[in-house]
């Protein structure tokens, strides 16, 4: 590392939570090397020896990776190569061998993206505040002091059926009911995964693009546009399948469709999971970000537990899983995080506890997540505007006398008087963008607040 990057060109990669950009303009071979090495020397420093690194199917990905695994060697740390992973599975590497971990993907971004997501050993998270702004000031420098011990070893090492044992072991799904059950792995990670995990259970998996392949030819990796789930939802009612999972690109996230065809809200998962981990663990912690239904502290508070509201991003939601020993955490996104996992993101392990509650009892999937609706959201708006601020502000001027309460932990989210209506205004850290989301008793009561709202922040 000679010569330093501009502040503004690395910023714009190493983002809050992870590092991302389009490969060939943002980031290259290069700059991940350089990444890799000023991540090991941070571990280095804080006496970690060994970093776990996986890769998605995306075609920059190996080169990237092996790029990562030069760095962290040059400065005297251990590789162990874990060839192509889901995120969660990289996690449970990290878990289980104790290391700090790199998984290398761009989730559920199109294909001329990649990035890295970093984490401690045990698969603690590493944020802006955590080891990424350290990262930043030495691309930007250019210079890191030079490792004058031996340079680090690199192992291969595939857990994939360790990962699909352990998980099958937290949650048993050996004497439930048949199930039929339609994944769509969207050409992602969950197409290697999903095979592995659901062995020798009573499911009979109809799979939907299955092939790795990133550069995602049926449809982007992103369930959380309606856009995406249009295939799955046909693919639901056209198998008679009783469920519908779909998973993003490194399939850490799974979003539910019912034997209907139906979207099931990621709020409404969070509750049922919430609901078993209480059973089994009375008055325990769950954590849920700002944006999630108010269905899920209601039923958390229902059910003797304690609900801790917290910002959006996984750093946040692993920091206060650790922080209060929470059981499990949700987020609006269909991110689920769990105790017995390290605290981190596991979307099959959310897709297996649905399962469980599915087969578990007689009914449909659509009856039983009934109990979980209470309100209906506007999913997030998004708006491009000039001053981010200005426009926030504005919006809480013309509800001052209709709030009932008003933080500022992510945003500003706004309780209105006389009603369980509310909104959440959040700027994006990357784009002049500002994204609203509201909830409210009814569809009718979201669409005239979210408007209102619309028309003053677009104005």
């Amino acid at each position: 590392m000679s010569t330093g990057r501009s502040r503004e060109s690395v910023t714009s990669v190493i983002k809050a939570y992870d590092i991302r950009g389009v490969v060939g303009e943002e980031i290259d071979a290069d700059f991940i090397r350089e990444v890799g090495a000023s991540f090991a020397r941070l571990l280095r420093m804080e006496g970690e020896t060994a970093v776990a690194v996986g890769h998605d199917m995306r075609a920059s990905s190996p080169e990237l990776a092996s790029a990562f695994a030069d760095g962290v060697t040059a400065q005297g740390l251990n590789v162990v190569m874990l060839g192509l992973t889901s995120t969660d599975e990289l996690y449970y590497a990290s878990g289980r061998r104790d290391c700090a971990g790199a998984m290398f993907t761009a989730s559920h971004n199109p294909a001329k993206y990649n990035g890295i997501k970093l984490c401690r050993a045990g698969a603690r998270p590493v944020g802006q505040d955590s080891g990424l702004q350290l990262i930043i000031d030495d691309l930007v420098a250019g210079e890191l002091p030079e490792y004058d011990g031996a340079p680090g070893v690199v192992s291969r090492k595939d857990v994939l059926a360790d990962y699909g044992s352990y998980l099958r072991e937290l949650v048993d799904l050996r004497e439930i009911r048949p199930l039929k059950v339609a994944v769509d792995a969207a050409n992602g990670m969950a197409g290697l995964t999903v095979p592995e995990v659901f062995k020798d259970l009573p499911l009979e998996v109809e799979p939907l693009y299955f092939e790795l392949d990133g550069t995602f030819p049926n449809h982007e990796a992103n369930p959380l546009e309606p856009k995406n789930l249009v295939d799955l939802q046909e693919f639901v009612c056209r198998t008679g399948a009783d469920i519908g999972l779909a998973f993003d690109g490194d399939a850490d996230r799974c979003f539910v469709v019912d034997e209907n065809g139906d979207p099931v809200s990621p709020s409404a998962i969070c509750a049922l999971v919430a609901e078993r981990y209480l059973e089994e663990h009375p008055g325990a912690t769950v954590i849920h970000n700002l944006i999630t239904s108010k269905v899920v502290p209601e039923l958390v508070a229902e059910h003797g537990g304690k609900a801790v509201r917290t910002r959006v991003g996984h750093s946040f939601i692993k920091a206060e899983m650790a922080r209060t020993g929470a059981v499990f955490g949700g987020e609006h996104s269909a991110h689920y995080y769990f105790s017995e996992f390290f605290n981190a993101d596991s979307g099959m392990l959310a897709a297996l506890h649905v399962l469980a509650a599915l087969g578990s009892q007689e009914g449909t999937l659509s009856e039983l997540m009934a109990g979980y609706h209470r309100y209906e959201a506007s999913g997030e708006l998004n708006s491009t505007v000039a001053d981010q601020a200005d426009r926030t502000e504005a919006v809480i001027a013309a509800f001052d006398s209709r709030t009932e309460t008003l933080d500022r932990v992510d945003g500003v989210t706004v309780e209105l008087k006389g009603t369980p209506a509310w909104f959440n205004i959040r700027p994006s850290n990357t784009e002049p963008l500002l994204r609203l989301n509201v909830e409210a008793p009814t569809q009718e009561e979201v669409e005239e607040l979210a408007n209102e709202i619309l028309q003053i922040i677009r104005a």
